[in-house]
């Protein structure tokens, strides 16, 4: 047999139990969805508020510096959702007359050039979406209380990642060091560096994506209001939790606010909404993103990419959230396992460099 056949199928062969290595974990995550998920929060919420949590000791013993570390992130995520439904509810009654004259706008300028639509097709359209919905009424109820199942998930989920996230934070170091004390002696010091190497890439990564985010948010709120395009702060809000899908977050939730702006402030605001999809993207990969998250996380962009559409096709948003955390980690403990390599290797070197001088003197 030619050894170029026999190298390629002992690489295929190896390559294939890889591959369905990669399967079943996968699948058997996306079984676990619920306790999966919860983990992956918990983790986020350490990161966040780890160093809080860490400063706070310094002066409080450490469970109470957990205890207000969560109750002042609780307030602060509870009054924006507040102040989020405040302005929608002030705004609602103005916006809906918007809306009806944007629609008018809309369908007179879709009947000139470029397009020479029929007039009213933007009237038909909204009254052929109203027959559907009446049509459909007990298909979208059933469908609304298919929901109410996922929405008990969600919020049994949250509750466990909350529970985890407050041992995490109380003793979290204690789990470490147990959990490295049921491993064999002699790998005790490479799971220690390879596990303090992916949570320095995690907490980064983490820290770093919600500085991103909150920072296209305040831009976005910025043009948003100099262009007087209504409901500002909840399209800020939809812009900071779209942001931290890396790429392809950001352009959605600005083509959303395009839309809006489109209805309420006519064709040449929502132009120039679409023009910040090409701003923001500009400023986040060629400032943001080298300038926050260069320091934790050293990937391609096309790594990113390919790793966010990856996610996307195996698990959905969820994967595309999730993606670039693990493919930055999984490289973080790539990257320890080789430092520790070469420095085996140098070691070793030296050694018989030695060994080759006693040699000689002998």
């Amino acid at each position: 047999m030619p050894s170029g056949l026999r190298t390629a199928a002992g690489y295929t062969w190896r390559l294939g139990l890889l591959g369905l290595g990669a399967y079943l974990v996968v699948d058997v995550l996306a079984r676990l969805e619920v306790p999966v998920v919860a983990l992956f929060v918990a983790l986020v919420i350490t990161s966040v508020l780890r160093p809080l949590v860490d400063l706070c000791a310094r002066l409080t013993p450490r469970s109470l510096a957990v205890a207000l570390a969560l109750l002042c992130s609780v307030a602060v995520v509870a009054g924006v959702l507040t102040l989020v439904g405040t302005t929608v509810a002030a705004e609602w009654g103005r916006l809906s007359d918007e809306l009806r004259g944007g629609l008018g706008r809309i369908d007179h300028w879709l009947t000139g050039a470029p397009f020479h639509l029929r007039p009213g097709t933007v009237t038909d359209l909204r009254a052929k979406i109203g027959a559907f919905i009446s049509s459909h009424r007990s298909t979208l109820v059933s469908t609304a209380l298919s929901g109410a199942g996922r929405v008990v998930e969600l919020v049994t989920g949250l509750a466990l990642a909350v529970f985890c996230s407050v041992f995490f934070l109380h003793s979290g170091d204690r789990m470490w060091t147990w959990a490295q004390r049921q491993l064999p002696g002699d790998s005790r010091t490479v799971w220690d560096r390879t596990g303090r190497a992916a949570w320095r890439t995690f907490a980064g990564y983490t820290r770093g994506v919600l500085i991103v985010a909150a920072s296209n948010a305040a831009l976005v709120g910025i043009a948003l209001a100099v262009l007087r395009v209504p409901l500002v702060l909840p399209l800020m809000v939809l812009e900071f939790v779209a942001a931290l899908i890396p790429l392809i977050g950001s352009p959605i939730a600005l083509a959303v606010a395009s839309v809006v702006a489109l209805a309420a402030r006519g064709p040449v605001t929502a132009l120039l909404v679409l023009a910040l999809i090409v701003i923001i993207g500009q400023i986040e990969g060629h400032l943001l993103h080298p300038l926050v998250l260069g320091w934790s996380v050293r990937i391609h962009p096309v790594v990113i990419a390919l790793s966010v559409a990856g996610g996307a096709v195996l698990a959905g948003i969820l994967g595309a959230v999730v993606a670039v955390p693990v493919v930055s980690v999984a490289w973080a403990v790539l990257g320890e396992l080789r430092a520790q390599d070469d420095g085996g290797d140098q070691d070793r070197g030296r050694g018989d460099q030695r060994q080759g001088g006693d040699q000689d003197r002998g």
